[in-house]
């Protein structure tokens, strides 16, 4: 048994000083005193403790990426976003063409079934060219369903959400099929109006991906899919909080329409971690400057170089949200979109010691998976 001491523990709509119980990799209810004192115990120092941060949406770090889909490069993206705190992380891929999402989505696989990453996200091909952003608009397609079936069958239960845009021909039914197949279908990279965006949502999509970004804005006569998806109470909705996609007053005012619905992603890629250079997203080349990745060719921003650690403070310090408020958008609201919240997401009894602990700062300070220090 672990027992964290002195800590501020950042649970569900408060901030409550005390210790918190780790036993068998999961977190008890407070210990016996007749148990006598933990082998491992820590004093914190008043240090917050708060869930292990849970990224939907992540592509890269450490000069490399989940596209590959080889092992190696799984393991180094994963353990380098672990150690800034997430703890439980799913695999982004960025539209390619059939035979690379087949062999990606294989290699994958095998790292979801180690339990390295949460499982696989496809970002395409299925979008709009018209908002295809760092996409190759050459590899995009109408939705395909004999594709996303064998893409399914080869990630073997593992393939967990697909984005694509909604006023696609099949789009529609696509969403439904996924539904089926137990992937969760996000709307993004669309030029759709506010009524197909619902169409979308009514069909069984439950996901905005990357809000204002590569879609249609918001209009006051054309809401687009920005309002379809504030307004649904049904719809989890991703932010990139790294003061480039997004302004701050506009995160904010995103959290002030739907504050228990907002999931902070990074969206980051093989620059993460690294320096200014360039970088590949998939088949596109990257300038990476002052922390902002764009494609050196047109200029698109081409993901972030965030870490949800750098989310989560700037949701707090730069955006002015309570710290539980923050908390909860960078692990319980992706968890539960995701379908893991019983697992993860919370400091609760029951649940997996998945946490991190950070200075006054909000910096990162210690690391906890699964009862073990990272």
């Amino acid at each position: 048994m672990t027992l964290l001491t002195n800590a501020r523990l950042v649970l569900p709509g408060e901030v409550r000083t005390g210790s918190l119980n780790v036993r068998d990799g999961r977190i008890v209810a407070d210990s016996d005193p007749a148990d006598g004192p933990a082998p491992g115990e820590v004093d914190l120092g008043g240090r917050y403790v708060v869930p292990g941060f849970v990224d939907m949406h992540v592509h890269g770090a450490a000069g490399t990426s989940y596209q590959s889909g080889t092992p190696e490069d799984a393991r180094r993206v994963a353990e380098f976003h672990r150690a800034h705190g997430t703890t439980t992380t799913m695999a982004s891929l960025v539209t390619g063409d059939a035979a690379e999402l087949r062999r990606a989505v294989a290699g994958l696989a095998e790292a979801a079934q180690d339990g390295l990453i949460a499982g696989v996200h496809l970002e395409g091909p299925y979008i709009a060219p018209s908002r295809c952003g760092a996409h190759d608009p050459a590899l995009l397609r109408d939705p395909d369903p004999g594709e996303f079936r064998e893409l399914v069958k080869l990630g073997r239960g593992h393939i967990r959400m697909i984005t694509l845009a909604p006023e696609l021909p099949g789009a529609l039914d696509l969403v439904r099929e996924a539904a089926a197949e137990g992937v969760l279908a996000a709307l993004g990279h669309t030029d759709a109006t506010s009524a197909v965006t619902r169409a979308g949502f009514d069909a069984g999509a439950r996901v905005a991906t990357h809000l204002f970004n590569a879609m249609r804005p918001l209009h006051h006569r054309e809401g687009g899919p920005v309002t379809a998806a504030l307004n649904d109470a049904r719809v989890t909705v991703e932010l990139v909080n790294d003061g480039i996609h997004v302004a701050p007053d506009v995160a904010r005012l995103v959290f002030a329409a739907a504050p228990d619905r907002v999931a902070l992603i990074t969206d980051a890629m093989a620059a993460t971690g690294m320096g200014d250079g360039e970088y590949m997203l998939g088949v596109m080349r990257v300038r990476v400057s002052g922390g902002r990745a764009t494609l050196a060719e047109g200029g698109s921003i081409a993901g972030s170089t965030i870490t949800m650690a750098d989310a989560f403070r700037r949701a707090v310090t730069d955006v002015g949200l309570p710290i539980t408020v923050a908390a909860r958008a960078a692990s319980l609201t992706p968890a539960r979109a995701l379908g893991l919240d019983a697992e993860i997401g919370s400091l609760e009894p029951g649940k997996a010691a998945d946490l991190v602990v950070l200075d006054e700062d909000l910096g990162v300070w210690r690391v906890m998976k699964g009862g073990h220090w990272q």
